[in-house]
């Protein structure tokens, strides 16, 4: 007999078919995250200490929670339960990445507790626990985006926050192997990495993090998994929320798009234009990620 599925309860409520947005760093996650979070009856939480903290403590060390499946899933439950709840403090002590994404500004609430009907979240690299949450939510909804890899490196070269992970002593690539965090799946990867420049570096984060959704789309049935194109929601933002709608089962608000480039240095999603690689990367950094990421690139359309 299967086991019986956890039930987490929240403000008194049942947790139901909770609401996950992943991606590549500055693929855009943060888009649909917003959207979610500003629409009637969801309170989704971007960035939530609780969350974060075990979201990198299995992103950057898989070894903790391989072969302990039921741990970790349990964890991962102990995390959301604590960002989900809506408390006396209301915003107070959010993120301010979620507060924004929330239009909170002062001591207010982004969502009152009773008009609360899912949750979700979409905080950075949460792609990296997708097999943990699978297994802490059952019945959980993944909405999975992709972006270019040249766009995708670009904005990471003008991120701080991205790029402190490459510094000595945060790249634990000698201590963990595989490492999904950095894109390393094989010796030859790991051989390679101490060599590679920063745009390919970049690179390969991004090519692991595509291989890792393509292995998530075909392990996941589609009304567990859907996946968007970083470039089709820009260009026609209302039929992407229209399908975010359809496959979370509740209306999703407009998806805004911002212009410009402003916001890369945050690592929230840079909102450049698609094809902004062109004048943003040197010859030497495209050969760069085109050498580490190019048959991945062709595979999901972006390279002929």
């Amino acid at each position: 007999m299967p086991p019986r599925p956890h039930i987490l309860v929240v403000n008194g409520r049942k947790v139901r078919q909770p609401v996950f947005v992943i991606g590549a760093p500055h693929s855009g996650a943060d888009l649909i995250g917003r959207a979610i979070k500003q629409s009637p009856g969801f309170h989704l939480t971007i960035g939530q200490e609780a969350v974060q903290s075990v979201v990198y403590a299995f992103a950057r060390s898989p070894s903790i929670q391989r072969g302990r499946t039921d741990a970790a899933a349990t964890v991962l439950r102990d995390a959301f339960a604590q960002a989900w709840q809506v408390t006396a403090h209301c915003c107070l002590t959010c993120s301010a990445a979620c507060r924004e994404a929330g239009r909170v500004t002062g001591p207010s609430c982004c969502v009152a507790e009773r008009d609360i009907v899912r949750y979700g979240d979409a905080s950075p690299d949460l792609m990296y626990c997708a097999d943990a949450l699978v297994d802490a939510f059952a019945d959980a909804r993944l909405v999975q985006i992709v972006r270019d890899g040249r766009d995708v490196v670009a904005a990471m070269l003008a991120d701080p926050v991205t790029l402190g992970w490459f510094k000595p002593g945060m790249a634990n690539v000698a201590t963990e192997f595989p490492n999904p965090f950095f894109g390393i799946e094989t010796e030859e990867d790991l051989a390679i990495w101490p060599e590679l420049s920063t745009a390919g570096k970049c690179a390969m984060r991004w090519r692991g993090s595509v291989r890792a959704m393509a292995r998530l789309r075909a392990a996941m049935s589609a009304d567990q998994l859907t996946t968007l194109r970083y470039e089709n929601v820009l260009r026609h933002p209302a039929a992407a929320a229209a399908a975010v709608s359809h496959f979370v089962g509740d209306s999703v608000g407009p998806i805004q798009v911002r212009s410009g480039r402003r916001d890369a240095a945050r690592g929230d999603g840079a909102r450049g234009e698609p094809g902004s690689w062109r004048r943003l990367l040197t010859a030497a950094q495209l050969s760069d990620v085109e050498s580490v990421a190019g048959p991945d690139l062709r595979r999901v359309g972006y390279l002929d």
